[in-house]
């Protein structure tokens, strides 16, 4: 239980991330960063059992009948990357709170980065396949908002990046599914136990084809790398944990932990090689191009990701060890190097070596971790990186035939340029004469997160053989054997061993690059690709926004016809398919009743009305008539439920219409006999064809067993006798918590599009004309009262009789457009859409969290109060429901308030609140106005 528990620290990082702000402003970092450290502590509690071999888990069941669960464990490979994600997580914390300026919004920086952190942890622990992919996309909305935190400046590169990876993501839903589909199981342990069946499936090249790309993207890998770089306009902390430590190591987690299936396949081994060799030599190349420190750090994590990459693809047993073990290095040295150069860009001013020189001299103990991490990325010894690196080379050997040695040679190529740039990045920004001497060395707490790392780098390298037990049992949960023992050192094997000889060749060539520096410098200043990854996505990008610019025209119109050309005319299609396909069989529908067609009649008097009125009030009211009538049918046919809804709808419509018709003309703009005519014909057809189809679908379908299941057994089932309500917060209550979040999203578009502001001119007038508003006064008085109480009677009865929260929010809502109706937009509704739609999601999740004592989300628990003959049944459904009660208000709310703001032209306006006095004379109206959706300009000013 210990990692659930560890999940549960790093989900309370999050929600104290804001509050701690408020209260400590940029030195939350440190509590933040105990959290990190006390969540890597409980995680740490199962690392013996882990060392010895065996696996610690967790569990915790969310719908229990189709065994989806959230499932934890703690192997040799989720401990390495749980002790990067949290580790240099809780350093990067502590950074952030000597970093930031006391002005920043330092509780989104520290909410988003410990969601991400939390999304790392939750991924790398995960079980299941289901909560693997939703940690890894939820990484990758975090990136986006990180990236683009700081401004407009920031949104494109936050941009290319989210849509990079978030295709990747869509790729490894993909594989996901397709591993579902093929073993019969989400259960992670399971599928990799049973990789055989996934290895004979046809799906397999497909699979891994999809997982790999997942990774390259996420791992900026060619010839997706361009994103990385480009990311590097985030924050230097942002920079350091996601670009450097755990995001973009993602990727390498998923290939790492997918390879057991897909080692022996040529295809995986070919491209993951060849695909991660280009990636570290054109990174390589673009690192030693830069003079920006973090553009060089990011081209260099490009250039390291991809030498990780290839290493996965060879495979072996000591290429997978060396993989992890250079992920652990490069998390260390790279975040070190991005700390510092954040503490160089705040204490000089710049980041350009151009413009830096001689800090050692100013800043010594700054030049001192600098000069640590730098010699571990080159590969150096006794530090991490040298291991790593040497290690490498053994592995990229082992590859068959002639092929080892030509990897090899490009390794060496690839490191030499590695030797090169990190040397030119610790002489660039420290030696030379200093020009800046006011500088000083930043303070301790501000050096000290950085420190750690790269410390411990040159540590670790001493006493790499102590790192053997973790990294065998990393090896081991990725092959899936008992037997692996890498047995890394740092000395190596003997005098003669090749690896020897190529790390010696790398130290020569990267020291003859870095010594020829001005004319390689040079020569690479005059490398300009005719075609770079940001070139070709964005101008992909704009062949598909031109794209969809052609798709969409014909919506785009205000006019009706156009929206509804589609619609009807899908009608129309389907009308004349059925005959072409042989027909359907038509059966005798049941027999109609006097006062069926009653209703029809009535239902046609006011469908000739609304065709004949120019009265835009009038048309409202007949639509309103027409909806009163369908909700009569209803009730003839016993939907008392289906009546409620249409009636409170209906009446929620016209009130609705009525406040945005007080900023229209009265009467509808005059349009030619013809264009009435076609309308008239294609209404005549369109009808028919409706009602021939209703005529021969009538009694084609039966109740099926589902739904004779929920007719027997609701009320002993769910406790409640409304089968409706019973169905849609019951049986189907993650479906309806799916939909509230769809009210929810669409009510904060309203929001966010609709600002409510009125034109310029026109916000120094009141919303209505002067009047008598007494009766409406009077009546919101009497009335709001009481249909609250019908609606709060609704909420309660809502499981056992006709009612719910959905139909009670509506109800709910008439209160809010009577006691609306009265004011003006400068006095809006007290009530706040956004705290409405909150709420309602809240407690729905407050509900389902319930269900899990007995044993599944969302699955209610059932009692009843008893008190002398009084009876009443009580259920947790009834909190969902209040949930969906609070949504569907909020949404309502929204929308109320966002079509009741803005001032309307005093003589196009309908008048509600009171009519004219007797004197008054009629407004003039233009009739030679242009269409409804054209703008006219009328005698009362801009409409």
């Amino acid at each position: 239980m210990t990692l659930l528990f560890a999940l549960i620290t790093m989900i309370a990082a999050v929600l104290l991330a804001r509050p701690l702000s408020y209260r400590w402003g940029r030195n939350a970092g440190y509590p933040i960063a105990a959290l990190f450290l006390l969540a890597l502590g409980m995680v740490l509690r199962d690392a013996p059992e882990v060392l010895a071999g065996g696996t610690a888990t967790g569990e915790w069941m969310w719908i229990e009948s189709f065994d989806i669960a959230l499932r934890l464990h703690l192997d040799g490979l989720s401990l390495v990357f749980t002790v990067l994600a949290l580790g240099v997580g809780a350093l990067i914390m502590s950074y952030c709170a000597r970093y930031l300026s006391e002005e920043y919004d330092h509780g989104r920086l520290y909410m988003l980065l410990s969601l991400f952190a939390t999304a790392m942890l939750g991924m790398v622990l995960s079980a299941d396949i289901i909560t693997l992919f939703v940690f890894f996309e939820i990484t990758t909305l975090c990136s986006f908002f990180l990236i683009g935190a700081q401004g407009l400046h920031q949104a494109r590169p936050a941009t290319r990046a989210f849509v990079i990876t978030a295709s990747g993501g869509l790729a490894l839903l993909t594989a996901v599914l397709l591993l579902w589909h093929v073993t019969g199981t989400t259960n992670l342990t399971e599928i990799l136990d049973d990789a055989g069946t996934v290895t004979s499936s046809p799906y397999a090249p497909w699979i891994g084809g999809l997982i790999i790309y997942a990774a390259m993207t996420k791992s900026a890998q060619f010839p997706f790398h361009f994103w990385l770089p480009d990311a590097m306009v985030a924050l230097t902390p942002v920079s350091a944990y996601l670009h450097a430590a755990t995001l973009v190591k993602a990727g390498i987690y998923v290939l790492m932990r997918f390879s057991e299936p897909f080692t022996d396949f040529w295809w995986w081994t070919t491209v993951l090689v060849v695909v991660g060799l280009i990636t570290t030599v054109i990174g390589a190349v673009f690192a030693l191009q830069q003079h920006d420190l973090k553009a060089l750090l990011a081209y260099s994590t490009v250039s390291q990701l991809g030498w990780i990459v290839a290493l996965i693809g060879v495979g072996t047993h000591d290429a997978l060890a060396v993989a992890g073990l250079h992920t652990f290095s490069h998390a260390l040295f790279k975040a070190t190097l991005f700390m510092l150069v954040g503490v160089i860009d705040k204490e000089a001013g710049s980041r350009d070596i151009r413009e830096l020189s001689g800090l050692y001299r100013v800043m010594p103990f700054t030049a001192v971790l600098t000069a640590l991490a730098a010699m571990s990325m080159a590969g150096l010894p006794p530090f991490l990186g040298f291991v790593s690196k040497e290690k490498g080379y053994y592995a990229f050997l082992e590859l068959p035939g002639h092929w080892g040695w030509i990897v090899g040679a490009i390794a060496v190529a690839s490191a030499a340029v590695t030797f090169a740039y990190s040397f030119r990045l610790l002489w660039g920004a420290f030696a030379g004469p200093t020009q800046q001497r006011g500088l000083y060395d930043a303070a301790p707490s501000f050096l000290a997160p950085a420190a750690v790392p790269a410390v411990a780098g040159l540590l670790l390298g001493l006493v790499v053989a102590y790192l053997n037990p973790l990294f065998d049992r990393m090896v081991q949960a990725t092959v899936l054997t008992e037997e692996s023992h890498p047995g890394l050192s740092l000395l190596p094997d003997s005098i003669a061993s090749p690896a020897l000889w190529m790390s010696a060749a790398t130290v020569v060539f990267g020291l003859g690059l870095f010594l020829a520096r001005e004319p390689v410098d040079r020569a690479l200043q005059r490398l300009v690709l005719p075609v770079t990854g940001v070139k070709v996505y964005d101008a992909a990008y704009a062949g598909l926004l031109r794209l969809c610019d052609l798709v969409a025209r014909p919506a785009r119109s205000g006019a009706l016809a156009p929206h509804l050309l589609w619609p009807l005319g899908a009608v129309a299609a389907l009308a004349l398919a059925i005959p072409l396909t042989g027909g359907i069989e038509v059966t005798d529908p049941p027999a109609s009743r006097p006062e069926d067609w009653f209703v029809v009649g009535l239902t046609v008097l006011a469908v000739v009305g609304l065709c004949v009125t120019r009265s835009r009030i009038g048309a409202v009211a007949m639509m309103g008539v027409i909806g009163f009538l369908v909700a009569g049918w209803f009730i003839l046919l016993g939907g008392i439920d289906l009546a409620l809804t249409q009636m409170t709808v209906e009446i929620l419509t016209v009130a609705v219409a009525v406040l945005i018709l007080r900023r229209l003309p009265k009467t509808f703009s005059p349009v030619s006999m013809l264009r009435r005519s076609g309308a008239l014909a294609v209404a005549v057809v369109l009808g028919l064809i409706a009602g021939a189809a209703t005529w021969v679908l009538t009694g084609q379908r039966q109740a099926t067993e589902a739904a004779q299941w929920y007719i027997d057994e609701t009320e002993r089932a769910a406790g409640g006798t409304n089968l409706v309500n019973s169905i849609l917060v019951d049986f189907r209550g993650l479906d309806t918590f799916g939909e509230m979040t769809v009210l929810a999203v669409a009510a904060i578009g309203l929001l966010a599009l609709l600002r409510g502001e009125a034109p310029a001119d026109e916000k120094a007038r009141t919303m209505d004309l002067p009047g008598d508003k007494t009766v409406l006064n009077t009546a919101r008085k009497i009335l709001v009262p009481l249909i609250a109480a019908v609606a709060l009677w609704l909420l309660w009865r809502g499981h056992y009789e006709p009612g719910g929260g959905f139909v009670s929010a509506l109800v709910a809502a008439l209160a809010v457009v009577i006691a609306r109706l009265p004011r003006s937009a400068e006095h809006p509704s007290r009530l706040r859409p956004i705290a409405l739609l909150a709420a309602g999601l809240i407690v729905a999740i407050a509900a389902g969290t319930l269900g899990l004592i007995q044993g599944s989300f969302l699955s209610p628990i059932t009692g009843s109060l008893e008190i002398g003959a009084f009876y009443q049944g009580l259920t947790t459904s009834l909190i969902f429901d209040l949930g969906v009660f609070f949504a569907v208000l909020g949404l309502v709310v929204a929308a109320l308030d966002r079509f009741t703001r803005g001032a309307v032209p005093h003589s196009d306006r309908l008048d509600l609140a009171a009519a004219p006095p007797p004197d008054a004379a009629e407004p003039h109206t233009d009739q030679t106005q242009p269409a409804d959706n054209q703008p006219t300009v009328a005698e009362g000013g801009p409409r």
